[in-house]
C-alpha cells in the first residue's frame, strides 16, 4: 500500500473514530425493533456525503440490507459483508458505562456493537474513503452488503440471494467479523461453523400445581431432563443417528492448517477463570474439536419456580433452548429430522420442537487469491504472521450469501481476545480500528493486483 494511503488514514483517525463513535450511539436492536431505520439512515448518509456513493435498499420480509456498488479500475471486484444490527445491552447493570454511550478509555472504546459488528463495517468504509483520496479510482469493484438480521439468524437473507444473487456475486468475499489473540497476533479465518438453533417444549396439567401432586401428575421438567439426557453422553457424543454421518473429510491442507493454528490454552483458562477444558483435553486434540467437530449445546432451561425463596409447585410446562454447531457437509434440516426421529423413538412424541434459526457450515480453502491477499496484508500492518484458522467455532449467514454463489470467503477485523461480543462492555482497542482500516485498504489493492496477475497468465 502506498504511502500516502497510509498519512490519509493517520491524518483522518480521528474522524474515523467519530464516524464509529456517533454509530455506535444508535441503539440499533433487530430482536427488540430498536433504532433500526436510524442506523439504515446513518449508514446511508456516510456513504453519500463521505464516500460519495449512491446506496440502494435491498427490501426483505425484515430490516432491509443497504447495498452499494462502488466501480474501480479493474474488472475484479471485492465484497464486504457487514451487519448494523447489534445485541441487547442486558445486562444493563453490568456495564460500565452506559452501552449506547460510547466511551474511550485505557485505549479502547467501548460500547454496544462496536466489535460486533460496527467497528468492522465503518473501518471497511474508511479505508475506501482513504483510497478515494489518493486515486482517482479504486484499485477494483467494491461492493458493500449491510445487513440488519444477523443477530436475529438472517431469517429474511436466502430469500434476498435468491432475488439478487448476481447482484451480490463477487470474486471474493471479506466477512464481517475478525480478532486478536490474547498476544496481538491477528486472526485470519476462513470459515464459520453452521448451525441448528431448537427450542424443545414439554408439558403438562394445563396450570402450576401444588407439589403435593407430584405423587400422582407427571412434571414436564423431568420428562423434559429426560429426554435431554438422550442426546448426548459424558463424552460429548452426540447420540441422535445419523447425525456424523455426512460430515466432509478434512483436507490435507486444512490439517496444516490446524497444526500451525494457535490456541493460547494457558491464556485463554486464565481469562475464562478455568482450571482445565471440556474433557480435559489439550494441544491438537483440543484443536480439533473446537474448530472441526460439531456440537449439542443447551443455552437454557426453564420451567416451574426459580426466584427467591421456596415455593411448592409443580410446574405445567417446562422448555429448553438448544443449539448445534455444525461442520461443512451437516444439513440442518437433515439433523432436525433425525432429532424428531430420535425423541420419538426414545417415548417423547409428545416433546414439540421449535426451529428458530439454521445455517449451513462455510470453509474456504487456503490456496485461495483472496486467503493469500489477506494473509499478505496482515503480516504486513501487524508485522507478524496472522494466526489462520479453518474455520470459527461461530456462526453466521456465509455459505448462502459465499460459498453457495461460488464465491471464496475469509475475514479478518477489529476485535481483540477480550472484545466481550454479545455481553458488557464491549469493546475494541483504537489502535487495532486504525489498523483494521489500513489493512482493508491494502486488502483492496493486493487483491486486485493478484486478480489481474491471474487474467493475465490465464491469456
Amino acid at each position: 500500500m502506498s504511502s500516502d494511503v497510509l498519512k490519509v488514514i493517520e491524518e483522518n483517525k480521528e474522524m474515523y473514530i467519530r464516524w464509529l463513535v456517533d454509530f455506535c450511539k444508535i441503539p440499533s436492536v433487530a430482536a427488540q425493533g430498536r433504532g433500526m431505520d436510524e442506523a439504515v439512515q446513518y449508514v446511508e448518509e456516510l456513504f453519500s456525503k463521505e464516500l460519495k456513493a449512491s446506496t440502494e435498499r435491498l427490501e426483505t420480509g425484515g430490516y432491509p440490507v443497504v447495498f452499494s456498488e462502488m466501480p474501480g479500475a479493474s474488472g475484479g471486484t471485492v465484497s464486504f459483508y457487514n451487519h448494523y444490527d447489534v445485541q441487547p445491552e442486558d445486562p444493563v447493570d453490568l456495564w460500565e458505562t452506559p452501552a449506547f454511550e460510547p466511551d474511550v478509555r485505557n485505549g479502547k472504546l467501548y460500547a454496544r456493537g462496536v466489535a460486533d459488528n460496527k467497528g468492522n463495517l465503518i473501518a471497511r468504509m474508511a479505508a475506501v474513503h482513504a483510497l478515494q483520496q489518493v486515486n482517482e479510482q479504486l484499485p477494483m469493484n467494491v461492493k458493500f452488503i449491510f445487513e440488519g438480521e444477523e443477530e436475529i439468524g438472517s431469517v429474511h437473507l436466502p430469500d434476498l440471494v435468491d432475488k439478487y444473487a448476481e447482484k451480490l456475486s463477487s470474486d471474493g468475499c471479506v466477512w464481517e467479523f475478525g480478532y486478536r489473540d490474547p498476544d496481538g497476533t491477528v486472526q485470519l479465518s476462513l470459515g464459520v461453523k453452521g448451525m441448528l438453533y431448537v427450542e424443545l417444549e414439554a408439558t403438562g396439567a394445563t396450570t402450576d400445581l401444588h407439589s403435593a401432586n407430584a405423587s400422582i401428575i407427571e412434571n414436564p421438567v423431568w420428562r423434559l431432563v429426560w429426554a435431554l439426557n438422550t442426546l448426548k453422553d459424558e463424552q460429548e457424543r452426540v447420540l441422535i443417528p445419523g447425525f456424523y454421518d455426512d460430515i466432509q473429510e478434512i483436507t490435507e491442507s486444512e490439517v496444516e492448517l490446524l497444526e500451525s493454528y494457535r490456541l493460547d490454552e494457558k491464556a485463554t483458562l486464565e481469562t475464562l477463570g478455568l482450571d482445565g477444558f471440556l474433557l480435559d483435553l489439550k494441544g491438537q486434540e483440543l484443536k480439533h474439536k473446537h474448530i472441526f467437530e460439531p456440537t449439542c449445546n443447551i443455552c437454557g432451561i426453564d420451567g416451574g419456580y426459580t426466584g427467591e425463596g421456596s415455593k411448592t409447585v409443580l410446574p405445567a410446562k417446562a422448555k429448553a433452548k438448544i443449539d448445534f454447531r455444525l461442520v461443512p457437509g451437516q444439513d440442518p434440516k437433515k439433523i432436525l429430522n433425525a432429532l424428531r426421529e430420535h425423541l420419538d423413538q426414545h417415548g417423547f412424541e409428545d416433546i414439540t420442537i421449535h426451529e428458530w434459526s439454521s445455517e449451513v457450515a462455510a470453509r474456504s480453502k487456503p490456496e485461495e487469491t483472496l486467503v493469500q491477499a489477506m494473509t499478505l496484508v496482515t503480516e504486513k500492518v501487524s508485522g507478524k504472521a496472522p494466526n489462520i484458522v479453518p474455520n470459527t467455532p461461530g456462526t453466521g449467514p456465509m455459505h448462502v450469501l459465499c460459498q453457495a454463489l461460488g464465491i471464496p470467503s475469509a475475514s479478518f477485523g477489529v476485535g481483540n481476545a477480550t472484545s466481550n461480543n454479545h455481553a458488557p462492555n464491549e469493546n475494541i482497542g483504537i489502535d487495532d480500528y486504525i489498523d483494521g482500516i489500513k489493512m482493508a485498504a491494502m486488502l483492496i489493492e493486493e487483491f486486485s493486483v493478484r486478480l489481474n496477475e491471474e487474467k493475465s497468465i490465464a491469456l
